[in-house]
């Protein structure tokens, strides 16, 4: 499992970009996406594609194609495999059938977005996305009454939404930093209380790229 670049492709290691080139086969969420990134390297390891949608039929292949010495690098989009994308449903294969399973170190938008917020982060939840109907509504009030840090993911055209019922629950005075676009051309920090940020946003006619949201914990205040 190697971690690819959030945005800005220097942020690819040596070590990743040598066992991409040494690996048979690479595993993609997006074999385009990814191409682009193996292009930039110089890589010419076969691409295949493994995502959400066929994870579950391909693996056992892929299983045995390992058992028989094939070495296999998985890759998503961007960022870790398995933190909030592909990758988890393979690890847990490998391990039930005893193949060796590696993660690189490298890439995963929440942890910047957590280190330079400002915010306490000697201990933090990480939800990933939230609930997009059933459930939703739970989750949020576990998030207003949760102590530590809470760190998700959001998509532009929910950040309002979501913005606006922590402020229902949290009060408009709990901190909380959104992050736009980390490590790309337009990165953007917006950190204050939530009624704050929530006006930033809500002034403006689009919001487009990548969102961290990191929560202050209810202990905090």
């Amino acid at each position: 499992m190697i971690p690819t670049p959030i945005g800005n492709l220097e942020d690819m290691t040596y070590r990743a970009v040598r066992l991409l080139g040494e690996a048979d086969r690479i595993l993609a969420e997006d074999t385009r996406t990814s191409r682009r990134l193996l292009n930039h390297y110089g890589i010419d390891t076969p691409l295949v594609a493994y995502h959400q949608h066929n994870e579950h039929q391909r693996t056992p292949e892929w299983i045995q194609r390992m058992a028989s010495g094939e070495r296999l690098a998985l890759i998503t989009d961007a960022g870790t495999p398995g933190i909030s994308d592909p990758g988890f449903y393979m690890a847990r294969a490998c391990r039930e059938a005893a193949i060796p399973v590696e993660c690189l170190p490298g890439a995963t938008a929440f942890v910047p977005a957590l280190a330079c917020s400002g915010i306490p982060c000697d201990r933090f939840v990480f939800e990933g996305f939230l609930p997009p109907k059933k459930g939703r509504k739970t989750r949020l009030d576990a998030l207003a009454a949760e102590a530590r840090t809470s760190v998700l993911y959001e998509s532009p055209h929910k950040l309002l939404k979501t913005l606006a019922a922590l402020e229902e629950r949290c009060g408009p005075e709990r901190r909380i930093g959104v992050f736009r676009e980390l490590s790309k051309l337009h990165e953007e920090h917006q950190v204050g209380p939530l009624a704050k940020v929530l006006q930033a946003f809500a002034e403006r006619e689009s919001i487009k790229g990548e969102l961290v949201l990191v929560l202050e914990g209810a202990a905090a205040l």
